[in-house]
């Protein structure tokens, strides 16, 4: 029924122009203004994702969106730059060093990191 439909995802945030100058500038990605706070984030291969404004916005308990690279430190370092900082989880479930790395044998080595409105992004490296 759907299986050619152009789907895309959503997210919401608190102040869609913070979010606009952190995924455009920090981030370095396309981001398309809709009109009435609504943003679009255009994606490598096609991709779009909607930005969308929610006055009482809860930040996602989960990650929103995986950035894969081919070195996680690299790309880690110039998002640092950028200002951006790395979570630390230490759970029963979840470690990271303390560069904010996950290397486990359950995935690929990953690195979680907050937009402005707390949703939660990851970088991580692909083979």
């Amino acid at each position: 029924m759907f299986g050619r439909t152009r789907a895309f995802s959503g997210f919401s945030v608190d102040d869609t122009e913070q979010a606009r100058r952190f995924y455009g500038e920090t981030l370095g990605l396309e981001v398309t203004d809709l009109g009435n706070g609504l943003l679009r984030l255009e994606l490598a291969g096609g991709g779009q994702v909607l930005i969308y404004p929610k006055p009482d916005h809860e930040p996602a308990a989960y990650t929103i969106l995986n950035f894969p690279v081919t070195h996680l430190e690299a790309a880690m370092g110039e998002l640092r730059e950028r200002g951006v900082e790395f979570e630390q989880y230490d759970t029963d479930d979840l470690k990271t060093d303390t560069a904010g790395v996950s290397d486990d044998d359950q995935g690929p080595r990953i690195a979680w990191f907050k937009d402005p409105a707390g949703n939660i992004l990851s970088v991580l490296e692909e083979d």
